[in-house]
């Protein structure tokens, strides 16, 4: 499951996976980054903020992912991995040879040091 919410003012998804993603989810961010998208053309940046990595409820939901990763990925200028899990690190270096974003990752608990990225303020 994913909880997550649009901060407007600043062009940012923020995403907190909270137990085991499932294809349903990904249709949830979509509902909500998709007319943001359509309206502005882009979000400066989307922050993934988790303790580890959950990983997916099934195959169908891991193809469901990497769909909307495919999908949105051009509409997004950074991406922040805000975890202390080993993912941050591995994230950031797989990501970047796939993604046309940015991609920083921070420890846990540097939220805001990761919103002042995404906004171009450090």
């Amino acid at each position: 499951m994913i909880e997550h919410t649009l901060d407007t003012a600043h062009s940012i998804l923020y995403v907190r996976p909270t137990s085991s993603l499932e294809k349903e989810d990904f249709a949830k961010l979509a509902e909500t980054a998709d007319p943001f998208i359509e309206k502005t053309g882009s979000l400066e940046g989307l922050i993934i903020s988790s303790q580890s990595f959950p990983g997916w409820k099934s195959i169908g939901a891991m193809v469901t992912h990497f769909r909307f990763v495919k999908d949105h990925h051009k509409f997004i200028r950074k991406v922040a991995l805000v975890t202390d899990s080993a993912f941050g690190d591995i994230g950031e270096r797989l990501a970047s040879h796939f993604l046309s974003a940015d991609i920083k990752h921070f420890p846990m608990g540097e939220l805001k040091a990761a919103e002042r990225w995404v906004v171009g303020e450090g």
